[in-house]
């Protein structure tokens, strides 16, 4: 897989702040995907958990899957989620790592960063925090994470090679990557791969299930696994160009090998 495919990363990610910028701000306007607590019942959410979280923690939640449904959390891990929105995900990892453990997330939209800080303040979740940068180049040291998790943003990285990367770095040996992402069946004509609205409207950037598995495993990653393909467009905005490409979401699980290859 090329490290950049197809379209200007700096271009992309203007259109993905001014997208996501939205989302913040307007999480009731209309997007080419599902958001908020109709989503979360969708993704198979504990209905329980979300309900325990106030309107602002959920409404701009826009994932595709949910990475917690491959692997429990456990008591006193330390989490960073790439590119965390809204927050959602992180307040859903708060209450299963509990006040001894550390969630952190990063992301790159100023008004998903004050949003998520602001709830988390709200929420007086002080083993919560939210740090502004890119998956490229995220603001985590090296080995201090247990797990890191994704939803439904990696495809909206040309670079998914340094993003993957990141991930290995920050993780201790042993340390678990476990996302959400689409993955699309039919190949995307060049056209289309290089056209910045089919990146934001979570086409284009979206691989085929064994490429992401490569990818995943070209970062250094072992004991690779894929959930079910979830339908997470229909009814949505982006419906007819999902089914176009035969776009579902799946749920991927490795983890980093505990010794180098070759050790």
């Amino acid at each position: 897989m090329p490290e950049t495919i197809g379209v200007d990363p700096e271009a992309l990610r203007a259109d993905v702040r001014e997208k996501y910028r939205e989302v913040a701000l307007h999480p009731d306007g209309e997007f080419h995907f599902h958001t908020g607590r109709p989503l979360a019942a969708l993704l198979g959410y504990p209905a329980d958990v979300v309900d325990e979280l106030p309107d602002r923690a959920v409404e701009s939640f826009a994932g595709v899957g949910n990475p917690f449904s491959v692997r429990p959390l456990q008591r006193g891990e330390r989490l960073v989620d790439f590119g965390s929105g809204g927050g959602f995900d992180c307040f859903v990892a708060a209450q299963a790592v509990g006040a001894e453990g550390r969630v952190v997330g990063v992301d790159m939209t100023p008004e998903m960063l004050a949003k998520s800080r602001s709830t988390a303040e709200s929420l007086g979740l002080g083993h919560v925090e939210f740090r502004e940068g890119l998956l490229e180049d995220v603001p985590v040291e090296g080995g201090w994470a247990d797990v890191v998790i994704s939803n439904g943003v990696i495809n909206l990285c040309a670079d998914k090679a340094a993003v993957f990367a990141e991930a290995h770095r920050i993780l201790r040996p042993g340390g678990v990557l476990q996302f959400a992402d689409i993955a699309n069946g039919e190949p995307l004509p060049e056209a289309a791969v290089c056209e910045v609205d089919l990146w934001t409207g979570c086409i284009a950037g979206g691989l085929p299930v064994d490429d992401w598995c490569a990818a995943i495993s070209g970062a250094g990653f072992d004991d690779i696994s894929v959930g079910l393909g979830v339908d997470a467009f229909g009814g949505s905005g982006g419906e007819r160009n999902a089914r176009a490409y035969d776009v579902a979401a799946h749920v991927f699980l490795a983890r980093r090998p505990v010794t180098a290859a070759g050790a």
